[in-house]
Formats: structure tokens, sequence, C-alpha cells
């Protein structure tokens, strides 16, 4: 199992690193220790076991977030070149399910990823937002995010 999860997160490292290097054979010295250094760093921070990673929840997840990204890209361009901006900007304040560690920090960069939302805080319990529309249902999205996320890493949501 160990073992497993230490060569696992080897060859996505690895195969980063090509990714980087354009495929250039050359570097693959300062590579393999580029790589044997993130992998140091990888289990510090996050130990064999933490999680209970799903690849097929990752699947489902980069399609969440492929298609969100596209539709609300499309939708901030829209609203850029109307002539009259019709934007209700403001901030909103909602309340997180997922527990402290990687699955907020996930969900943390999946919102700044967006176009039309920026986490501008976070607390205990709470997010707090600004987002270029308020009209639309941010916590409703929020909570689709918190779900994805949930089955991406074997975490259980808290029904507060």
């Amino acid at each position: 199992m160990i073992l497993g999860a230490i060569l696992w997160r080897s060859v996505l490292l690895a195969m980063l690193w090509c990714i980087l290097a354009e495929g250039n054979v050359d570097s693959w010295g300062v590579g393999a220790i580029s790589t044997a250094l993130a992998l140091a760093a990888s289990l510090a921070v996050l130990p064999v076991g933490a999680i209970r990673f799903s690849p097929l929840g990752l699947v489902f997840f980069l399609i969440y977030f492929i298609s969100k990204s596209f539709r609300a890209g499309v939708r901030v361009a829209l609203l850029a070149v109307q002539p009259r901006l019709d934007i209700h900007p403001g901030i909103e304040t909602v309340s997180l399910r997922l527990p402290n560690g990687v699955g907020r920090v996930i969900l943390i960069n999946t919102i700044n990823l967006l176009p039309g939302t920026l986490v501008l805080g976070l607390n205990a319990s709470t997010l707090q937002l600004h987002v270029l529309d308020m009209r639309s249902s941010i916590e409703g999205e929020i909570r689709i995010a918190e779900k994805r996320i949930g089955k991406m890493l074997g975490l259980s949501l808290d029904q507060s």
C-alpha cells in the first residue's frame, strides 16, 4: 500500500517533469533530483493514507471543473463586451462543509480559477467571496464543488 502510493506519486511527478522539460532527455539529471525532492516534500506535507484518493472522482471533478471554467469564461467574456455592463458585484459569505485540510485548499483554488469569483478570506467554517454577479447561486455552486472534491478525496462533508 505505502510502496504503491510512493510509486504512484513518483510517476506523476516524473510525468510533470517531462511535461515541464518538453520531453528533453538532457534534463533528466536535474529532473531526477527535482522529482525526488518533490516526492519527499509531497510525503512530508501529505503522508500516505491521509486521504483516500479516487481516480474516478478525479475524472468527474475535472469534467466539472473544465465545463464550469468554460461556461463561466464565456459568461464573463459576454459581460465584458456588452455596451452596458450588467453586473451586480458583491461580497458573499458561505459556510463550508469540507473538513480542514487538502479538500479546502483544492476548493479555494478551484473557486479562484473560475472566472467571476475570488476568495477574499477563510475562517474556521466560512468562506468570504467576491463575485461579479450576486444574482447567481454562489452557495449552490460551492456545494456542488464541495461534493465533487469530497468524492475525489474520500472525505465526508459536514451536514451543518
